[in-house]
C-alpha cells in the first residue's frame, strides 16, 4: 500500500484546520497531493535539504516536472477541477528562483504524513523515512559541507578585501593630491586590508587542510562501502545453498551514489583551491576509478547449472544508478569464460570458450524503483569448448563464469571507464543426466569458498560441522520448510558419509573430502552420498513437504537406531524414513507380529513415480498392517487431512475405480 492510500484514511478523521495546516492552500494544497499522489510518492524528496545548495538545479528540474505532471492531469479533469489545478501550478512558479525551498516543503509534508501514519499504526515499518546516512557517510558529508563553507567564506573575504583595496587606492590618491584629512582613514583602511589578507591566508590554509581531511575520510568510507559490497556478494554466493540472504541493494546503491557525489564535489572544490594538492588529486582519481570498477553487480545470477541450447536469463545492475548520465546508450556484453580466464581478468579474453546467444543488453533506467539495470532475457549457450581435464576430473567439475563488460563515459572524464564483472561459477552440461553431479560441484563451491578467493578455488576438505550445516540449509530451503534436520538425522548422515554405522561419538571436527561427497560411491551402492541426499531432497520437495512440516516423517535414520526405538512398540506401530538403498525413496518401517514374536519390517520404498500415482497419505491409509505412527498416534489422526478418499463417480456413467496399496507377505 502506497503512502497516499494510508494517509488518505487518516485525513478523514482529522479536523479541517489540521488538514489545511498539513497542505498549505497557497503553496501545496491537498488537490496537488491527491491528483499527483503516485508520482509524488515515487520521487526522492529526502535528497533535498536547504544545507545542500548544490541541489538547486536538480530541485528546479523536479519543480518543472511536477508542474508538467499536474498540468497533464488537469487537462483530463472537468473544467472546475481543471481551473483549480492550473491555479496551483501557476502558484508554483513563485518558487522558480528558489526551487530547493519547494522540494524541502514537499519533503516536510511527506515526513509529517509518515509521522501521522506511524502514530496511527506503529506496525507500518515499511513507510519509515529512508535512512540514507545510515551507511556512515554523515561525517563525510559534514566535512564536505565544511569545506564548501570555507570556500564561501574565502570568497566573501576576498570580495571585501578587493573593496577595501579599491577604497585605499582612492584615499592614497586623494592624499597625494594634498588632502591630508584622509591620512587617518587611509591608515585604518590599510590595517583592515592587512587583517583581511591574513584571514584569507588562514582560510586558504584551513581549506587545504580540510580538503586533505575530506579525501582521507572519503577513502575510509569507500573502503567500508567496498567491504560491505563484498559481504553482499559473498552472502549472495552462499544463498544458493539456502543460507539467509537479504538481496536489497538499495542501501548500497544509495551509499555508492553518495560517494560519487562527494568525489565530484571534492574534484570541483580542488580546482578552486590556490594551494596545489597533487596527492589529493591523485587519490580522488583513484577513488573514482575504484568506484566505477565496482559499480556493476550481477543482481540476478544466471542458473548455476546451464544446459546447452536452453534459454536462461540474468540481470546486471549499475550501483551508481541515476548519477551516471552517459551521452549514448551503455551496452553491456556477456561472454563465457573458463577458470583460467577468470583468474586473469583485466584484459578482454582472446579465446572464445563458448558461443553465447543474445549476449548484449542496454543499461536502462527504471524511474519507478530508481534502478539502472541491463536484463538478458533469452541467453543460450550454443556450444562449449572444454579445457584439458586433470586426472579423474569429470566435465561436471569444470567451472565457468559469465563475464559482463562495458564502457561508461562519465562527465568530466576524457576517456571512458572499462568495467568488468563476473557471475558466480556455473557448470555447463549437455544432458539432464549430468545435473546432479553439476549441482554437487556448485554446492561445494557456494558453501565452502572463502571470501576474496582466487577464482574458483575451494578447499579439498571441510569439517563435518560445516558440511552438516550446509546440508541442513540446503534441505530446508529446497523443501521450503522451517523444520530442520534434527540431531538424529544429522548423526545418521555423518555415519553414512564416513561409513561408520556403529560410531556414536561426535563427528563435528572430522574432515569430509570432495571425493567422499561426490566422487566415491557409497559402500554396496551404485551412487555417491550427494546423489543419494539430493534424491531425497528432490522427493521431499515434490511430494513430502506437508508431511515433513507436520513432523510426520522421521527422515534420516539408520537401521540400528530404528530397531532401538521400535523394539518395544506394539504391533502396527510404524515410522517413515528415507530409503538408504535407493535414490529418492521413502519407506515405511513397522512392527509386525510373527511366529517367533514381533519383528521390524520395511516396506519397499515409494519413489517419485509411485507418489505421482497415489499420494503417501492414501497409501498409508490403504495398508492394513500399520495402525499407529510412532510413538502412538492413530494413522488417521496423523494423516487424515491428506487422505483424498474415494474418487467421484465419472459423469459418463462409468463406475469409479481406484488403486490401493497392499503389502505382500
Amino acid at each position: 500500500m502506497d503512502q497516499w492510500t494510508k494517509i488518505a484514511h487518516i485525513l478523514q478523521m482529522l479536523p479541517p484546520d489540521s488538514v489545511q495546516s498539513l497542505y498549505p492552500p497557497n503553496t501545496f494544497p491537498i488537490e496537488a497531493r491527491y491528483y499527483a499522489a503516485e508520482w509524488i510518492d515515487n520521487q526522492r524528496w529526502e535528497d533535498y535539504s536547504l544545507d545542500r545548495p548544490e541541489m538547486e538545479n536538480n530541485a528546479r528540474e523536479l519543480l518543472n516536472i511536477t508542474r508538467m505532471e499536474l498540468q497533464k492531469i488537469a487537462n483530463q479533469l472537468n473544467v472546475v477541477e481543471k481551473m483549480k489545478l492550473l491555479h496551483v501550478t501557476n502558484n508554483m512558479c513563485n518558487y522558480s528562483s528558489n526551487a530547493l525551498q519547494f522540494a524541502v516543503l514537499v519533503r516536510d509534508i511527506l515526513r509529517k504524513e509518515r509521522e501521522l501514519i506511524n502514530s496511527a499504526d506503529p506496525s507500518n515499518v515499511s513507510i519509515q523515512t529512508p535512512e540514507y546516512n545510515s551507511t556512515g557517510t554523515s561525517f563525510l558529508e559534514a566535512k564536505v559541507h565544511e569545506l564548501m563553507s570555507l570556500r564561501q567564506a574565502t570568497h566573501s573575504q576576498q570580495e571585501e578585501l578587493n573593496w577595501e583595496k579599491q577604497n585605499l587606492d582612492t584615499l592614497e590618491k586623494q592624499i597625494r593630491q594634498g588632502d591630508q584629512s584622509k591620512v587617518k582613514t587611509a591608515n585604518i583602511c590599510k590595517q583592515h586590508t592587512m587583517k583581511l589578507e591574513f584571514e584569507i591566508d588562514q582560510l586558504i590554509t584551513r581549506r587545504a587542510r580540510c580538503m586533505e581531511e575530506c579525501v582521507n575520510s572519503l577513502q575510509t568510507c569507500q573502503m567500508d562501502y567496498l567491504r560491505n559490497l563484498e559481504e553482499w556478494k559473498f552472502a549472495q554466493h552462499k544463498s544458493f545453498v539456502g543460507f539467509p540472504f537479504n538481496d536489497n541493494l538499495l542501501p548500497l546503491q544509495t551509499w555508492s551514489e553518495q560517494l560519487l557525489w562527494v568525489i565530484e564535489t571534492l574534484r570541483g572544490e580542488l580546482t578552486l583551491i590556490a594551494t596545489p594538492l597533487p596527492t589529493c588529486q591523485l587519490q580522488l582519481e583513484k577513488l573514482l576509478q575504484s568506484l566505477f570498477d565496482n559499480s556493476l553487480i550481477v543482481e540476478k545470477q544466471p542458473p548455476q547449472v546451464i544446459k546447452t541450447q536452453s534459454k536462461f536469463s540474468t540481470a546486471v545492475r549499475c550501483l551508481l544508478g541515476e548519477k551516471v548520465v552517459p551521452g549514448k546508450p551503455v551496452v553491456i556484453k556477456a561472454q563465457v569464460i573458463n577458470e583460467l580466464q577468470a583468474k586473469n581478468l583485466g584484459n578482454m579474453p582472446s579465446e572464445i570458450v563458448a558461443e553465447l546467444i543474445n549476449n548484449q543488453s542496454i543499461l536502462e533506467k527504471n524511474p519507478g524503483n530508481k534502478t539502472t539495470c541491463a536484463t538478458f532475457r533469452n541467453m543460450s549457450v550454443k556450444k562449449i569448448k572444454r579445457a584439458d581435464r586433470k586426472g579423474s576430473e569429470s566435465v561436471t567439475e569444470e567451472k565457468f563464469a559469465i563475464l559482463f563488460s562495458t564502457e561508461i563515459l562519465y562527465n568530466g572524464c576524457s576517456t571512458p571507464y572499462m568495467i568488468q564483472m563476473i557471475s558466480l561459477p556455473v557448470v555447463i552440461t549437455v544432458h539432464g543426466s549430468q545435473d546432479s553431479n553439476a549441482l554437487a560441484t556448485i554446492l561445494w563451491d557456494c558453501a565452502f569458498a572463502r571470501p576474496e578467493r582466487v577464482p574458483f578455488a575451494v578447499p579439498d576438505y571441510v569439517s563435518w560441522r560445516e558440511m552438516c550445516k550446509t546440508l541442513n540449509y540446503k534441505f530446508i530451503s529446497e523443501v521450503n520448510t522451517s523444520h530442520n534436520l534434527d540431531k538424529f538425522n544429522q548423526h545418521f548422515l555423518a555415519q553414512k558419509i564416513f561409513d561408520k554405522p556403529e560410531f556414536n561419538g561426535d563427528f563435528g571436527e572430522m574432515m569430509v573430502s570432495w571425493a567422499q561427497f561426490n566422487k566415491e560411491v557409497l559402500p554396496g551402492r551404485a551412487f555417491t552420498f550427494w546423489q543419494w541426499f539430493e534424491g531425497v531432497t528432490e522427493l521431499s520437495k515434490r511430494h513430502l513437504s506437508p508431511y515433513w512440516n507436520d513432523g510426520l516423517i522421521f527422515g534420516f535414520i539408520g537401521k540400528h537406531h530404528l530397531h532401538m526405538i521400535l523394539n518395544d512398540s506394539p504391533t502396527g506401530t510404524f515410522l517413515l524414513r528415507f530409503s538408504d538403498s535407493e535414490i529418492g525413496g521413502i519407506t515405511i518401517a513397522y512392527v509386525s507380529a510373527g511366529v517367533g514374536g514381533q519383528k521390524i519390517q520395511n516396506i519397499q520404498p515409494f519413489c517419485k513415480k509411485d507418489l505421482e500415482i497415489r499420494n503417501l497419505a492414501d497409501r498409508i491409509g490403504d495398508i492394513a498392517e500399520i495402525s499407529y505412527l510412532y510413538p502412538n498416534i492413530s494413522k488417521f489422526e496423523a494423516f487424515g487431512k491428506y487422505i483424498t478418499g474415494l474418487p467421484l463417480r465419472p459423469p459418463d456413467g462409468y463406475l469409479p475405480a481406484t488403486l490401493q496399496t497392499k503389502v505382500v507377505a
